[in-house]
């Protein structure tokens, strides 16, 4: 796991395992041919914690490198779904702000709402703006305005064309001038009290599928190869980040949608959750003491926390979401969630470590099952896999300095 401002680049390790490889290469002990196309999920992160292109670049051309894992319809273009999650690129955002008829206020944070809409029924749209728009006036903070996201729908199948949302952003400014957790923490109270809105309107087709000031996710129905395509923002020069999360959906248990598509807020996850009912159930009869500490008066708007019909990997991101914006880090929320199998290990851990895994598994369940997974807060950059390694992950530090993470 990462830390953005924090982490530093050991050259020397690079060179060391650059050395090692050369060296397996000259004795025969090691050949390109022997290398294997990876699948599913994945990372590549700055180590320095400097947004770049590159970045992006990468995270794009590793999609592209996955795209045959997946599950494509008879119609040769319809995915089950992929995508990428990056930070929010400022510059790119203050012209789009300017486009909209405003100048962007610098001096204040900046937050991107990535929407789909009821692309067919023109009614719910603006009944979904207008629900939107409500909320976060409803918070005090001041909207600049709405942004249709350019897409090229060349690159669909025809079954993913048919089921395309309409997708926009909504463009918020922190008028409030507060914190960036508390920033962050109150765009999720928005986000919610946002859904629970449309459903009891009756209203179907709005998805948020993210609401920040730090990220921003493009994904969809399309192969993971054409992301980039579908999405022309994200070749855009402007567009930089220091980290980007990716990934290739193979749907087992739930039909593909638009909206399952993954990366979702915070993670994404290949593999499937075995323990998904008991961990539903146990969040059912706890969510009101996970949140009414930090959220106070918001507590009933984000409840219920697991969003009906939701997929395994949606349950928990949503769990792992809720934990973040309750204060804990991301690592501290991974090892709550999926902790690794500490209490009868042959090599004896640190009682600090112990004391902690005996902390975690007194305040919540495992989420056992097949799990590899690449998650962010914003700040941190994790990936972690299951309890019994079953879904195994590779991981290098490149010679530029970045990790690549990849199942």
């Amino acid at each position: 796991m990462t830390k953005l401002d924090a982490v530093k680049y050991d050259a020397d390790w690079v060179r060391a395992e650059e050395a090692k490889r050369k060296w397996m290469a000259e004795n025969g002990l090691y050949t390109e041919d022997e290398e294997h196309s990876s699948c599913g999920v994945g990372l590549v992160v700055a180590v320095n914690g400097k947004s770049s292109r590159s970045v992006v670049e990468a995270g794009i051309n590793a999609l592209k490198a996955i795209w045959h894992r997946g599950a494509v319809d008879a119609d040769g273009k319809t995915g089950d779904g992929a995508g990428i999650h990056v930070q929010i690129p400022a510059p790119f955002f203050y012209d789009q702000i300017r486009r909209t008829g405003h100048e962007p206020r610098e001096d204040q944070l900046m937050a991107v709402g990535q929407v789909f809409l009821p692309r067919t029924d023109f009614g719910a749209q603006e009944t979904c703006r207008t629900i939107v728009e409500s909320e976060v006036l409803r918070m005090g903070y001041y909207i600049y305005g709405w942004r249709h996201v350019p897409v090229d729908v060349t690159c669909l199948g025809e079954k993913a064309n048919a089921t395309r949302p309409e997708i926009e952003q909504i463009l918020i400014s922190n008028s409030k001038g507060v914190d960036e957790e508390t920033f962050e923490r109150e765009l999720y109270v928005i986000r919610r009290r946002v859904e629970k809105a449309a459903a009891a309107a009756g209203i179907g087709g709005l998805y948020i599928a993210s609401l920040s000031c730090r990220s921003i996710i493009y994904k969809g129905m399309m192969l993971a190869e054409q992301v980039a395509v579908f999405y022309p923002d994200l070749m855009d020069e402007r567009f930089e980040s220091a980290f980007a999360i990716y990934h290739q959906r193979y749907s087992t248990n739930t039909f593909p949608q638009w909206w399952l598509a993954q990366p979702f807020r915070m993670l994404a996850h290949n593999g499937e959750i075995n323990t998904l009912r008991g961990n539903t159930n146990w969040m059912k009869s706890h969510e009101i003491r996970m949140a009414s500490s930090t959220f106070g008066d918001y507590a009933e708007d984000i409840k219920p926390i697991i969003a009906g019909g939701s997929s395994d990997s949606a349950a928990l991101d949503s769990v792992f979401e809720v934990l973040v914006r309750a204060g804990r880090s991301a690592p501290m929320a991974k090892t709550m969630l999926v902790p690794e199998s500490w209490s009868k290990q042959a090599v004896e851990l640190p009682q600090a470590w112990r004391d902690m895994y005996s902390y975690c598994n007194s305040v919540m369940e495992p989420w056992d099952g097949p799990a590899a997974l690449a998650m962010t807060d914003g700040r941190w950059v994790c990936a972690g896999l299951d309890r019994n390694g079953l879904r195994p992950m590779r991981y290098v530090v490149t010679g530029d300095g970045l990790v690549i993470a990849r199942l």
